[in-house]
């Protein structure tokens, strides 16, 4: 029996197979399995395609690993959520934030960024206080970027902004200048668009968490 498996390792070795391929069909240990394969040699051909077969699988495995992590780390964000929503669920701050963020904000979960835009400075005052105070968002964190019209001062808009938001300009990205149509010329009051970024995917995650255990607690 033993040395029928060996002509059968010796065969599946010659044609290239790795030793990991040969044991799922040969039961036999790998110390027994080296021995009787010690003196096969591969043709180049056969190393090289081991190699890539043995890279691609790596990379399999960790990407699998990858992604076990990243769903643990969702679920852990998605419980840890669901607690605080009790305690925060009577805060009208808490509250105003999460259902302006839900209508106003960005909800793409290709990047994970969180963005709120808006034109209205209020409620860009609102969602700052709200990430401040309930996000745990560092200073230096904050993005901004401004959208504007040829007609605007952009000096004057961006100290404007930075004043709104208490965010220094050096944290601003480049402002965006559009054509200035009609209907601005006409609005002379107009500011430009304020975009406040933050990039987080934990805390883009735990707003989403946030919003489905508030949904879930109103019942809608």
């Amino acid at each position: 029996m033993k040395y029928d498996e060996k002509i059968r390792a010796i065969k599946l070795r010659r044609q290239g197979k790795s030793y990991n391929d040969i044991k799922t069909k040969i039961k036999v240990s790998k110390g027994t399995l080296s021995l009787w394969l010690r003196n096969i040699k591969l043709t180049p051909e056969q190393y090289k395609k081991l190699y890539f077969t043995a890279k691609q699988q790596n990379a399999y495995k960790l990407a699998k690993k990858r992604q076990s992590e990243i769903n643990e780390r969702k679920k852990m964000i998605f419980l840890q959520a669901k607690k605080e929503i009790p305690a925060l669920f009577n805060n009208p701050l808490f509250i105003a934030g999460l259902m302006l963020y839900w209508a106003e904000g960005d909800k793409s979960k290709k990047f994970e960024i969180i963005k709120f835009t808006n034109s209205d400075y209020k409620m860009i005052e609102l969602m700052m206080r709200w990430f401040r105070k309930f996000c745990g968002i560092t200073e230096n964190k904050f993005k901004i970027q401004l959208h504007i019209h040829e007609l605007h001062n952009k000096i004057v808009l961006e100290k404007y902004w930075s004043k709104v938001t208490k965010i220094p300009l050096s944290q601003f990205y480049k402002t965006q200048i559009k054509p200035t149509s009609l209907q601005h010329r006409k609005n002379m009051l107009y500011n430009g668009t304020c975009s406040v970024r933050i990039y987080n995917r934990d805390l883009f995650r735990k707003i989403n968490a946030w919003k489905i255990n508030f949904i879930e607690k109103i019942a809608i």
